[in-house]
């Protein structure tokens, strides 16, 4: 069963309790939440302030995204404010296997995620210890860019590892996924599919058609 995580990074912030209502209502598994603090990339976006928001409005599944370094010093704010998954990427931390640690002796489930100038074998070692692994498909920091298709063969690598070792992370995919780049991702193994654009961009009585045209 494919999931369908809408990215507000590309939502009307006037109006985000809207937007996120009618995703959850439009069959949206999960709300992405893209955390930048214009260091790990030159974006800045979202703090611990709008998750404990989220938290109130919706019982929706808040899977956050960190893409922030360093990690450690500021991740209690994020466990401390309601995040039910939080992703970080290794190389912006050098305790990442501490983060993991605190992460997964909270409440919420852990995840790490690959930019695109990663390899696997270079987050091996975690792959044991997460309940995710998102595969950016473009490189992290700005919402709408150009799906990069090379990335995917990164897919195929996890899910191998995956089967091989009966491992029980997701394989989230993140980064210009719409109904076409969906499919590709799927067929790689997939499970979990980040979409801001392909969804906020549209008028909202055609957000079920485009979440369901995604699983």
């Amino acid at each position: 069963m494919i999931k369908v995580a809408p990215s507000i990074l590309s939502a009307n912030p006037l109006i985000l309790e809207n937007e996120v209502k009618k995703v959850e209502e439009a069959g949206a598994d999960y709300i992405h939440i893209d955390v930048m603090d214009g260091h790990y990339v030159p974006n800045i976006t979202y703090g611990p302030n709008i998750i404990k928001y989220l938290k109130k409005i919706t019982n929706i599944t808040l899977d956050v995204h960190l893409m922030i370094t360093p990690v450690k010093h500021n991740l209690k704010s994020f466990i401390d404010a309601g995040s039910d998954i939080i992703s970080f990427h290794p190389e912006a931390d050098n305790e990442s296997e501490e983060i993991i640690k605190m992460i997964k002796n909270s409440d919420c489930k852990c995840g790490i995620a690959i930019h695109p100038k990663i390899d696997v074998r270079d987050i091996m070692k975690y792959l044991p210890l997460v309940d995710m692994v998102i595969i950016m498909t473009v490189t992290p920091g700005f919402g709408g860019q150009k799906f990069m298709e090379e990335q995917t063969t990164k897919i195929s690598e996890i899910k191998k590892i995956k089967n091989e070792n009966n491992f029980n992370f997701e394989i989230e995919v993140d980064g210009g996924i719409n109904n076409i780049t969906s499919k590709l991702c799927i067929e790689k193994g997939a499970e979990v599919l980040v979409a801001g654009s392909y969804i906020f961009n549209h008028p909202v009585d055609e957000y079920k058609k485009l979440i369901k045209s995604l699983k």
